[in-house]
C-alpha cells in the first residue's frame, strides 16, 4: 500500500461496475479517500465502500447520482464539497451499451443512438461540468474517461457505441487545452475486459477473443484499474492523450 494519494478525493462514477470497484479498490489502497457513486442502489456502492481500507477519520462515501439527469450531478458535487471539502479526481467508468450487428440498420434505432449518446458521452461531458469548479480548486485535478478501442478500430458491440467512445477520444483532447493547467484529462481505451458489461458476452465469447490476443488474455478491471492509478500518481506530465490497456487487441 503506497501513500501517493494521502489527503486526495476522488468521485467514481459507475463505482459499483467491475472496473469501477477496482479502481476505488486501487485508489483508496494508494491513500485516496473515495466517493463511490452508483445509479441507483446505494446499497452496491456501500458494498463497494465497505471493502475499502479505512481511511481516517474522513472516511469513504457511498452515494448515488442519475449520470444522465444533469441536475443530480450538480446535486453530487454540492453533496461531496459539504462532505469532503475538495475533489482531486473524477473516474467516469459508467456506461451502457446493446449488442447490435454493424450490418443490420434497422436494428439500431433512433432511440438506441440516443441513449447511447446520451449514456456513454453526454453524462461523461455533464459530470466534468458538474465538478469543474471543484476541480479547478483543487489546481492538481484530473479526469478520466474510460473509452475503448473500439473508438479507432471502428469494432465493437454496435456502430453508435464506437462514435460515442470516438466522442470521448476527442472530448479528452478538446477539454485538455480548455481546462489546462489546472486540471488534466486523460482516457484510458480498454479493449475486452472481463467483465459483464455486454450482455450475453459469456466465457465462450471471451476464451475465443484472448486465443487472437497477442498477450494471450483479456483484460481484468484492474489491468485498468492500474492505469488510472498510473495516471493519478505517476503520469502526471501527460493530458489530453488516450492510454490504450487491451493486450494488443487493437493489432489484429
Amino acid at each position: 500500500m503506497s501513500n501517493h494519494l494521502e489527503g486526495k478525493v476522488a468521485v467514481i462514477l459507475g463505482g459499483t461496475g467491475g472496473i469501477g470497484a477496482a479502481t476505488a479498490t486501487r485508489l483508496a489502497n494508494a491513500g485516496a479517500t473515495v466517493v463511490v457513486t452508483a445509479q441507483s442502489e446505494l446499497a452496491k456502492a456501500q458494498r463497494v465502500v465497505d471493502s475499502l481500507p479505512a481511511n481516517g477519520d474522513r472516511g469513504h462515501l457511498a452515494t448515488v447520482a442519475a449520470i444522465t439527469d444533469s441536475a443530480s450531478l450538480v446535486e453530487l458535487a454540492s453533496r461531496v464539497k459539504a462532505r469532503l471539502g475538495r475533489l482531486d479526481i473524477l473516474v467516469n467508468t459508467a456506461g451502457f451499451t446493446k449488442p447490435v450487428k454493424h450490418g443490420d440498420l434497422d436494428a439500431l434505432t433512433d432511440e438506441l443512438i440516443d441513449e447511447i449518446m446520451k449514456v456513454n458521452w453526454r453524462a461523461q461531458f455533464a459530470a466534468i461540468r458538474a465538478f469543474r469548479t471543484l476541480l479547478d480548486e483543487s489546481g492538481d485535478g484530473l479526469v478520466v474517461n474510460v473509452s475503448s478501442i473500439s473508438a479507432s478500430t471502428g469494432v465493437g458491440s454496435n456502430i453508435a457505441y464506437c462514435a460515442a467512445k470516438a466522442g470521448l477520444d476527442v472530448m479528452a483532447a478538446s477539454l485538455a487545452r480548455a481546462l489546462a493547467p489546472r486540471i488534466r484529462v486523460l482516457n484510458v481505451s480498454p479493449g475486452v475486459v472481463d467483465t459483464s458489461f455486454v450482455p450475453g458476452r459469456g466465457a465462450d465469447f471471451n476464451d475465443k477473443v484472448a486465443a487472437t490476443t497477442p498477450l494471450g488474455r483479456i483484460g481484468t478491471p484492474d489491468d485498468i484499474a492500474a492505469a488510472i492509478e498510473a495516471f493519478a500518481t505517476h503520469l502526471t506530465f501527460s493530458t489530453g492523450v488516450t492510454i490504450v490497456v487491451d493486450g494488443g487487441r487493437r493489432l489484429n
